[in-house]
C-alpha cells in the first residue's frame, strides 16, 4: 500500500491546512526540504484539548492531539502541492507539551505522532524526535508540532 491508501485504511482524510495564527507561513520549501511551522491539534479551526498535559489534559488525550498535529503536518505537504507519494522521509519532529508541573512523559506523548506516521510512510516515517516540556504553548494548546520532511527537488 502507498502512504494514501495507508491513510485511507486507518480513515484519515487529511484536511485543508490550517491557516497561520499570527505573522508567518505554514511551511518553506528549501532544497527539497519543506520546513513546517509548529501545527496545533485544530480540527475544523478547534483545539481537541486545551491545558497543560498531567494537568487539564491526561496522556491518553494528549497521545491524540499529538497524533492530529502530525495530520496537520501531512496537511502543509498538501498545501505545499505535494501528494503524500512525494514525501521520501519525515526527517525530523520537533514536540512540545504543555507539562504540569512534575509532568516528565513528553516522550511518550510525542509517540502518537511517531507512531501514527510510521503507519502511514512505513521505514520513511521513522525519524529523529526532540520531545520538550515548556509550560504553555499558543491558544492553550496543549501539544505543538514542527516538522522537516525531504521531499525531494521539484
Amino acid at each position: 500500500m502507498d502512504p494514501s491508501e495507508r491513510l485511507a485504511a486507518l480513515g484519515i482524510t487529511v484536511p485543508e491546512a490550517p491557516r497561520p495564527a499570527a505573522a508567518y507561513v505554514g511551511h518553506v520549501l528549501s532544497d527539497g526540504h519543506l520546513y513546517t511551522a509548529g501545527q496545533l491539534p485544530l480540527v475544523d479551526g478547534e483545539l481537541l484539548a486545551e491545558g497543560r498535559v498531567g494537568d487539564a489534559v491526561d496522556l491518553t488525550r494528549a497521545t491524540q492531539c499529538a497524533r492530529q498535529c502530525a495530520i496537520n503536518v501531512l496537511a502543509q505537504v498538501q498545501a505545499a502541492g505535494y501528494a503524500m507519494e512525494d514525501v521520501r522521509r519525515i526527517v525530523k519532529l520537533t514536540v512540545f507539551v504543555a507539562s504540569a508541573e512534575g509532568f516528565t512523559e513528553q516522550h511518550l506523548v510525542a509517540n502518537g505522532a511517531s507512531e501514527f506516521l510510521g503507519k502511514v510512510f512505513g521505514e520513511a516515517g521513522s525519524h529523529v524526535r526532540s520531545a520538550v516540556g515548556v509550560a504553555m504553548l499558543p491558544l492553550n494548546s496543549p501539544v505543538e508540532i514542527e516538522a522537516l520532511i525531504d521531499v525531494g527537488p521539484r
